[in-house]
């Protein structure tokens, strides 16, 4: 009886771990890391310091999309005066995590204020152990 239940509780543990890799249990670690991520970057943001904001881009994506000295000068003619998530949605297993967030921001020169909806794809980088955002800064020539 005693091989039995060992057998068993060792089978259960088998089947709890192959379970949380296929569902894509996320550690402690790496969910506290999203949130102060998140929170770091949504803190540059309301504060519009957009070259901090650039280091949070992920070096695969500035390859394939480089962020030119007149996307980050458009952004400062800028002042972010909300920023609000919208929707949070984990992707491929907790690896991810797409996140639309309404940005309200007041065009110093034109004196008016405009909606933005940045959708932020987000993603874990294994080798830095971090999240980096694979979608770029928000796009102010979007209209909605």
């Amino acid at each position: 009886m005693k091989q039995t239940l060992t057998k068993s509780t060792a089978l259960l543990t088998l089947a709890m771990i192959a379970l949380a890799v296929v569902t894509g249990c996320t550690t402690p670690k790496k969910d506290k890391s999203l949130e102060e991520t998140l929170s770091q970057y949504e803190a540059m943001v309301r504060w519009s310091e957009w070259d901090g904001a650039v280091g949070f881009v992920a070096p695969e994506y500035l390859e394939k999309h480089p962020i030119t000295r007149l996307d980050v000068d458009r952004l400062r003619l800028f002042r972010v005066t909300s920023y609000t998530v919208r929707s949070s949605t984990p992707i491929d297993g907790g690896l991810g995590l797409v996140q639309v967030v309404e940005l309200r921001m007041y065009n110093k020169n034109r004196a008016v204020e405009q909606t933005v909806m940045d959708q932020q794809e987000w993603r874990w980088d294994e080798l830095g152990e971090r999240w980096m955002l694979h979608s770029g800064l928000p796009d102010v020539t979007r209209r909605y």
